[in-house]
């Protein structure tokens, strides 16, 4: 199916026109709007969008249509980062990681358990504690992966042996399992010419709220501040405080990400990776 016979499927209304924004994406102009058209997004990503929409406490385009191959949302027309609409999406993103979810490592509703992060394949599955679905589905996987790329020895990926020992003691605080966005880093967010924050590109699970925010600092999202100092706020606010050392334990959520990019990417990533590993398990 052509893209332009894909939004018409999805869209039930006559394209006017059509052009790349990316590889896979494209802009989709009808007579009164334009579209998101997204390839091989899947029923993962559209069902993650509806989750994370569910209550209106961030800015999600809406799914207009979806399939196997195809995702047809809003169009979000662009402005800059302002302190206004950074410290409303804290509140939210707040807001929404306290709409819980049924389990750590459970997919959205209606969403299957094998999704993807980028480019890599990802997969979801309900475990009783978050160190155990962390370890199982988001460092092992792509621990085997670099090893079976010959990017790094099975030597060096002992350090990551140890950091699943390591994990229950550094994370099993008692957090109950939490809506995440699951991949936060600052391209996934859209300073709207609307004033609002946009999330786009999930990888919705149910999981530990750190983990978005060690996302959002991974790659230095702007005015992350503002963001942090209104999620602090609001979590308080709402009878849910942040666990105290919450700042220390950025290296424990951000490895799932490096390794994601290691094993996409190669040996930069791979580098921090390991260095993380390393800080963690002597922790």
């Amino acid at each position: 199916m052509t893209p332009e016979e894909a939004a018409e499927l999805l869209l039930n209304r006559q394209v006017e026109s059509i052009r790349p924004l990316s590889t896979g994406v494209y802009v989709v102009t009808s007579a009164e709007r334009r579209f998101v058209l997204k390839r091989t997004a899947g029923p993962a990503e559209s069902a993650g969008l509806r989750w994370l929409n569910e209550h209106d406490d961030v800015a999600i385009p809406h799914v207009h249509g979806s399939d196997d191959d195809w995702l047809a949302t809003d169009f979000v027309a662009t402005g800059p980062a302002t302190n206004v609409a950074a410290e409303a999406f804290g509140r939210g993103l707040a807001a929404l990681h306290l709409r819980g979810a049924e389990a750590f490592g459970a997919a959205p509703p209606d969403g299957p358990a094998r999704a993807t992060i980028g480019l890599a394949p990802l997969l979801n599955e309900p475990c009783a504690d978050w160190p155990t679905f962390y370890r199982r589905y988001r460092i092992e996987p792509y621990v085997r992966s670099c090893v079976d790329q010959g990017l790094m020895t099975t030597q060096q990926a002992h350090v990551f042996d140890l950091v699943g020992t390591v994990l229950p003691q550094l994370c099993d605080d008692g957090e109950p399992p939490s809506r995440l966005h699951g991949d936060l880093w600052s391209g996934n967010l859209l300073w709207g010419a609307n004033g609002q924050v946009w999330l786009i590109d999930p990888a919705a699970h149910g999981g530990h709220r750190e983990t978005d925010l060690a996302m959002l600092r991974l790659f230095g999202a702007p005015l992350l501040d503002h963001i942090l100092g209104a999620y602090i706020e609001t979590a308080a606010e709402a009878g849910a405080p942040l666990q105290a050392g919450w700042q220390d334990r950025t290296d424990v959520h951000q490895l799932f990400p490096l390794l994601v990019h290691a094993a996409l990417f190669g040996s930069g990533y791979l580098t921090q990776a390991l260095a993380a590993a390393r800080r963690i398990s002597a922790l």
